[in-house]
Order: C-alpha cells, then structure tokens, then sequence
C-alpha cells in the first residue's frame, strides 16, 4: 500500500511554462486539504536537446531562428509570457536569460532527488535561468546551486566533472515518448489523471481532489 499519492511533473528548466505551471500548482497545493499525503517528484524533458549555450544570442533571436519568426513577433511574445509570469508572482528576466543546454541541469536535479532536495533544486534552476540570467549549463553556476540546497561540493563536483544520471535523464525522457508527452509541463496525478501547460491554480487544485479520492478508493 503506498502511503502518498505520487505526482510526476515532466519539466524543463528553460521552458518558461514549466516555472509558471510550477508556481500555480504549488498555490493550488498550498489551498489542498491533503497536501501531506502526496508526493512530488520532476522528472526530466528536453524542449531542444541539441542547443549549445550561446552567451551572444538573446532568447528573442534564438526563437526567432528556431520558430521561423520575426524577431518582433517574438519579443511580443516573451512580453506576453512576462506578463504572464508576473501573475503568479514571478520576476522573469527574459532579455537577461543566458541559451542554455539544460541535461547538466536535469543531471543536478537527479542528484538533488537523493538527497529529498528535488524540489528546491528546480525552484533555484529556475530561478538561475529566468530571474538570475546564469548560465544553467556552467559548472560552477551549477556547483552553487547544489551547495544553497545543500549538497556538498564534493558531490556537486563529481556530478558536473562526469555524465552522472545522464542516463536517469534518457529514461525520463523515454518515459515522455512512450506517454506520447509532445509538450512540458505534464503533470500526471496517481498515473491516472494528467494536465498539460501552466494551467491556473483552480484547474490545478481541481485534478489535485478528484485523484486524491480517486487513490484514497484504491487504496482501501
């Protein structure tokens, strides 16, 4: 019998729809009578697997050459999301985000997750790439994160001098393929219910009820 219902979040650290999801869920979590008897767990997705860090291309060119779009349109769109973030109570930084390559980052999230410290090392990425403007992919950018969550320097040093949960990452993203995920983030409650995109915290707190009693049935 498990004791928690688990939650797996499919995420990416520079998908900006994934920090948003993350605060709404988390507000939705906050107001959820049961909030002690779920657990949590991120698990990792690549929007652009093939990107390589570019301190010389704004977010705004980079999309504009991956989306087909004019540079314009873009930055309208980076406003909008802004906007968007600052809702939910975060400070993006969009023309201070460093393109980054995010497998080193799910690498030190999988490393975060042995020591209980998944979720705070996601809130610290995040906010690294999309407030901060640090190069999510740098180790000793890296490095700093794990030793605010407090890992020690050792281990961070180890993970970011070797492909450590580099596989951990493939299989999570596998996982992605296999439940046919095209998009991030995907929440998935129980492995039964499941909602895509930085949806607002009501919706959130809504699925967040009906699978916890729909896990509490099954459990008796």
């Amino acid at each position: 019998m498990e004791t928690k219902m688990k939650i797996e979040v499919w995420s990416d650290v520079i998908c900006p729809f994934c920090y948003i999801g993350k605060r709404n869920f988390e507000a939705a979590l906050k107001r959820f009578a049961n909030k002690e008897d779920v657990e949590l767990s991120w698990k990792c997705f690549q929007l652009d697997p093939d990107i390589e860090p570019n301190l010389n291309l704004s977010t705004a060119e980079y999309l504009s050459k991956r989306k087909g779009m004019g540079v314009t349109q873009v930055n309208q769109l980076l406003h909008n999301v802004t906007e968007m973030a600052a809702k939910s109570g975060l400070d993006f930084r969009m023309d201070k985000a460093i393109i980054s390559n995010s497998m080193n980052a799910h690498r030190l999230s999988c490393l975060a997750a042995k020591y209980n410290k998944q979720n705070e090392a996601e809130e610290l990425l995040f906010e690294t790439y999309f407030v901060k403007g640090k190069n999510i992919d740098d180790k000793q950018v890296l490095m700093e994160v794990a030793e605010q969550i407090g890992i020690s320097r050792e281990a961070a040093g180890e993970l970011v001098n070797s492909n450590a949960f580099e596989q951990a990452v493939f299989a999570d993203i596998a996982e992605a393929e296999h439940f046919n995920i095209k998009g991030v983030p995907f929440f998935v409650f129980n492995r039964k219910y499941a909602i895509s995109g930085a949806q607002h915290p009501d919706t959130f707190l809504e699925v967040l009820e009906t699978s916890f009693k729909a896990w509490q049935t099954s459990e008796i």
